[in-house]
């Protein structure tokens, strides 16, 4: 019988190995250092976490934003690259998809036919960037979300106590999360590795969840083409929301403890 218990304490020191070095994945495996080869973040507290992101955010040039914001019980998937400068991408209703480009202060919209409304122009206007003037209420509509900071302000507010969680991953990226009234208060993963920049921000009462990548890279950010540009001068074409039916709104508003919402 003694025969066989160094096989089996063999197989048992295997399944351990193998056991924690899946843990350390994660962190927190069989006395390994977590904080081994980050930034160290994680050894700070989940305040200071927080700032931390929040600096590094503040300072960065550019960003890229994709993800899903609930507001007023309606949802809007966005995927937009953002820069000091303006920012391009997609933003998504139930209703409608437009195509958002900001270049200084001009702005330029793409919307379908049915967003502009009855004007006779409506149909000529489906695959064309419209010249938005500042005087337009659609400009401070829609402006705020090419707006980098606009958006990461209202976007990476927790509301309530924070508390340091877990150590996880954000694609092949190790992050810490701090949240804020367990959970109920928001979540946000913060980078281990390199610049603490936020990496996703799952939002208070189920608002929606944002992913926020490509901290600094450089993006091609040009006017449209002249031929598919339309520009009607100080006004523009009568459009859905002037309509009365509803369009998002990014202009800066209070959400529930979590500052500006890009999408009130």
């Amino acid at each position: 019988m003694t025969a066989y218990f160094p096989a089996a304490r063999l197989r048992r020191a295997a399944f351990v190995g193998v056991l924690c070095a899946g843990l350390a994945v994660t962190g927190t495996g069989c006395g390994a250092d977590p904080d081994e080869g980050t930034n160290g973040v994680g050894k700070l507290s989940a305040d200071q976490i927080e700032d931390k992101a929040k600096a590094a955010a503040g300072s960065a040039d550019s960003v890229h934003l994709s993800g899903t914001l609930v507001s007023g019980g309606k949802s809007f998937t966005l995927d937009m690259r953002l820069g000091k400068d303006g920012g391009s991408g997609e933003v998504k209703s139930q209703e409608d998809t437009f195509q958002l480009l900001r270049v200084g202060d001009q702005l330029y919209l793409k919307a379908s036919a049915a967003f502009w409304g009855k004007s006779d122009s409506a149909g000529k206007l489906g695959d064309k960037y419209v010249k938005v003037p500042q005087s337009d209420p659609t400009y401070k509509q829609f402006r705020g979300f090419t707006d980098m900071h606009v958006l990461l302000d209202g976007l990476l507010g927790l509301d309530g106590k924070l508390a340091k969680g877990d150590y996880t991953k954000v694609g092949p990226t190790r992050a810490v999360q701090v949240t804020a009234d367990q959970g109920k208060g928001g979540k946000l993963s913060v980078s281990l590795q390199g610049t603490p920049y936020p990496l996703r921000m799952e939002r208070a009462g189920g608002a929606g969840r944002v992913d926020l990548s490509d901290w600094g890279k450089t993006f091609p950010l040009n006017p449209p083409a002249q031929d598919q540009t339309v520009d009607y001068g100080s006004q523009l074409p009568t459009t859905k929301e002037q309509g009365g039916d509803s369009a998002p709104s990014p202009s800066p508003g209070k959400g529930s403890g979590q500052g500006a919402d890009p999408t009130k």
